[in-house]
Parts: C-alpha cells; structure tokens; sequence
C-alpha cells in the first residue's frame, strides 16, 4: 500500500512538474507577446482589449458551464472504484453537455454582438471582435471537458503538447493578422488577436480530439455492459450548481470590468486615459505579477482528482496530510514571490514595459501576492473534496463585494478605489475559502512557520541579494542572477529559522525517487 502511494505521489508531482514547465514556457512567451501587443497597439488598445476580454470570460464559463470539473471527478471516481468501463459513457455525456452549452453561446453572441458591444462596452470597435470570437466557443467547450479527462487519468503531458501548439498557432496568426490590419484602426486589430486566438482555439479541440480518440481504447470493454444509469444525473449534479454559480460570478466580473472605464471617466480622466489606466493594470501589471501562479494553477487542477480519489476510498489521513503540506508549500513559494516583485518592481516594470506607471503598480500589488495564489490552491482543495458549490458561493460574495466597491469607489477615487477594490475582495474570498477548507478538514495551521519564518526569509534574502548585485547594470542577466540568489538565500534563512525542516525537503526527493 505504501509502494502505491508513493507511486501515485509520485506521478502527481511529475504531472505538476510537467504542466508547471508547460504553463511557465506559454506564460513566458504570453508576456512577452503582451509587451509586444503593448508596443503596437499601445495602452489604450490594451484598455479595449481587455474590455473585450472581459465578455469572452463571461462566455467561457457560459460555454463550459462547469464539465471541466464534472469529467475531471467522474472519470477520477470511476477509476478509483474499479469502473474503468464507465469511462466512455462518462465522457459521451460531457461531450454532449459541451456541444450544447457551447452551442448556445455561441448563436447568443453571435446574434447579440451589435447589442454587446454598443449597449453593454458602449464602443462600437469591439462588434467585429465579438463575432469572430463567438466562433471559437462550441471547441473551447468540448476542448474542456476531454481536459478534464487527461486530468483524471493522470495523462496530462498530451494537454501540455496540445497548449504549446496552441499558442504558437495563436501567436503565428496574430502577428500575421496584425501586419495585415494595424494601420487600419484599433478596432480591426483588436479582430486580428481575437481571430488569431479562435483559429487556434479550432486547431485545439482538432488535435485534443485525435489525442483523446487514441487514449480512450484502453479503456473500452467488449462483452456485457455495466448499467450506466443515473451518470447524467450524477453529471448535471456536479456541473449545473457549478455552472449557474459560475455564471452568477462571472456576470459579476463581466460588470465590475464594464464598470471599471466608466468610473474612471466618472472621476474626471478622459475615455483614452481610462483606458489607458485601465489597460497598464489589467493587461500589463496583473500578467507579471501572476505569472509564477503558473505552478499553483496547474497543482490545482491536478489535485482535483488526488483528493476525489482519496475520498471515494475514505482515506481521511492522507487528505489531511496533503491538505497541510500544500497550504505549508503554497504559502512559502507565494511569500518568496511576493518579496521579489515589491524588491524588484522597478527592474521588472522598466525592463519589460519602460513605463513607471507599470513599476508603481507592480509594487502596489506585489503584497497580495501571497493572499492570491493561496486562494488558488484552496479553491483546487475545495474542489477535489467536493466543496465546488462552497468554492463558488465564496466567489460569488467576492464579485459582488467587488462591483458595489467598483460602483461607488472608482468614481471618486479613480485608480486608488480600483487598488482598493482589488484588495479588499481578494483578501475576503481567500479568508472565506480558507477558513472552509480547514474546517472541512481539520488541518492545524502554524502560522509561524507559514507566515512569519517565510516573511522574515525573504527580506533578509531581498536584502542580501541586492547588496552583492548592487553595482550590476540593469539587465535580463542580472535580475536573473539577482533573483536566483534571493531564492537561495531564502532557502537557506528557512532551513535556520525551521519553517522549511529536513522532513519537508526528504518528503519531496522519497516522492520522486519512488
């Protein structure tokens, strides 16, 4: 039994490993393809942009409706309870359930994308956009669900194959789209990104598809049947609360992003200005100070199955110990994080972007680092112990919190009601999904070896670093080097200090060498 466990925690770990490697490459070359938008289309087409972006989050969700989650559990369950046959009746429903969510998006905003764009964004540039990005869905939705299933049977390296092409294919047609397009107007290439970003989202689901096809016949049973009543129900069980919560919050979101601009130029700024504002935070400061998040985004989709497993088998002691480790781990990688970006803010903002806007902001952020990414792996946690409907009433609380701040905040404080709106809702959600977690679980948190040993750590790195690489000129060399070494330093200040103990570190090596 501790030959499986160990074999099993090792195939986790890997699998993070893996689709860490694969979200930090897409992340690295997603950031620098969003410097390069911002050198061509500039701020305030970065503002209408991310407006439009705004809209095609609503749709996401409207579109997959939660069966990313419901494949996700379903097949993990079937599997952990020896009913692998139930595989290909489990995934013929998702698929379903996707066509037709995704389908009715899609006719909706194809339809509706006049009454969108100058009713709801009140700019009649992002129509075309819309339309084009209308197309992408109906894929997108059944591209979700068979991710769902590479998850659960543990074999996530063909999404990682399939994510990296994707984004080349993305990144290949909007160059081209955009040389084609720029000196036309804005509008036309904000078209030119969205279509680039369709026709891959096309090619996706083709070769997920095939990836898929080839995967499942391990899994088809000749002979009798197992009955497989009561899958759709259970299906809809996972998926419907998932999916009217998610459309609750994301309708939300979709508001308070809709909101943003017009409050802005409620406060006095000009429409290009707010845009503009808008633009440097969301599509410029946010995509940095998010990108290491790349390692919990993918350990949060792939605890989903490990602690859906592990219930279905009752065993409530390793869910313990997963569940302490993690939140032990997350906090530690989010507080080394969030040290280097408040340290380093100036170097990151002007190297990457050379607008002192950005650095103000990186800084102003960096502090909720820790706050964000524990959220993140809370809400997997949550997820993987059939705590979704919990999850999504959190979030439903925090957007709504977040459009009322929005509301009444922006138009009198302009950006600083923004920052203090981001603040106050990300710093709710994480306290409530938290505080769920551990009462579900009971895990006992030590908040000096999660909290203060680690802060105390990365100062003293920061510190350190900064004096021995202080007479570097500013490069991508050095702040590599200086951050290597901030990282070191912070390693060894929590070995001194115990928050990180020989027991933490022996655990990870055993679970790879098993």
């Amino acid at each position: 039994m501790c030959g499986e466990t160990m074999k099993k925690t090792k195939a986790f770990l890997l699998n993070t490993a893996l689709l860490t490697a694969t979200a930090l490459l897409m992340r690295t070359v997603g950031l620098s393809f969003s410097v390069y938008l911002s050198a061509k289309i500039g701020t305030a087409g970065m503002g209408l942009y991310q407006l439009i972006l705004s809209v095609y989050t609503l749709c996401v969700t409207l579109s997959t409706s939660g069966i990313n989650l419901a494949a996700t559990r379903m097949v993990a369950e079937a599997l952990g309870g020896r009913r692998e046959d139930q595989t290909h009746a489990i995934m013929r429903r998702c698929l379903s359930y996707s066509i037709f969510f995704g389908g009715c998006t899609a006719a909706a905003l194809l339809f509706g994308a006049d009454y969108v764009g100058n009713v709801w964004l009140a700019d009649s540039r992002t129509v075309l956009s819309l339309r084009l990005l209308s197309l992408s869905m109906p894929f997108l939705s059944m591209s979700s669900a068979m991710a769902g299933y590479f998850t659960a049977v543990r074999r996530v390296f063909k999404n990682a194959c399939v994510q990296v092409a994707e984004q080349v294919i993305r990144i290949v047609l909007t160059v081209a789209g955009l040389a084609l397009t720029l000196h036309i107007g804005i509008d036309y290439a904000c078209a030119a990104i969205i279509g680039g970003g369709t026709a891959s989202e096309l090619c996706s689901f083709l070769m997920t598809y095939i990836l898929y096809r080839i995967d499942s016949r391990r899994y088809r049973v000749k002979g009798k049947q197992r009955d497989n009543r009561g899958l759709t129900k259970k299906m809809l069980g996972i998926s419907i609360p998932v999916a009217f919560s998610a459309y609750a919050r994301s309708g939300l979101v979709t508001i308070e992003h809709l909101l943003i601009p017009r409050g802005l130029k409620k406060s006095g700024i000009s429409s290009d200005t707010a845009l503009s504002a808008y633009g440097i935070i969301q599509g410029m400061a946010l995509p940095v100070i998010l990108f290491p998040s790349a390692l919990l985004t993918s350990f949060a989709g792939l605890i989903v199955p490990e602690l859906a497993e592990r219930k279905e088998q009752g065993k409530t002691v390793q869910i313990e110990r997963i569940v302490g480790r993690v939140f032990q781990l997350t906090l530690m990688f989010a507080i080394c994080v969030s040290g280097i970006f408040f340290f380093f803010a100036e170097d990151f903002g002007m190297l990457l972007y050379d607008n002192a806007d950005t650095v103000q902001f990186i800084q102003i952020l960096a502090p909720l680092v820790p706050v964000m990414y524990l959220d993140t792996a809370v809400d997997g946690m949550l997820k993987g112990l059939g705590e979704q409907v919990s999850s999504m009433r959190y979030n439903i609380i925090d957007a709504s919190v977040s459009v009322l701040l929005v509301w009444l905040l922006l138009p009198r404080f302009a950006i600083a009601g923004y920052l203090v709106t981001i603040y106050v809702t990300e710093m709710l959600n994480a306290f409530l999904s938290a505080n769920r977690l551990i009462k579900v679980t009971k895990v006992p948190i030590k908040p000096c070896s999660c909290i203060l040993g680690p802060v105390f750590a990365i100062f003293g790195g920061c510190m350190a670093s900064q004096l021995i690489s202080s007479a570097l000129p500013l490069s991508a060399l050095s702040l590599t080097l200086e951050i290597l070494m901030t990282v070191l330093f912070y390693l060894a200040f929590l070995l001194l200090s115990r928050s990180l103990t020989k027991e933490d570190v022996r655990w990870i090596f055993s679970a790879f060498r098993g």
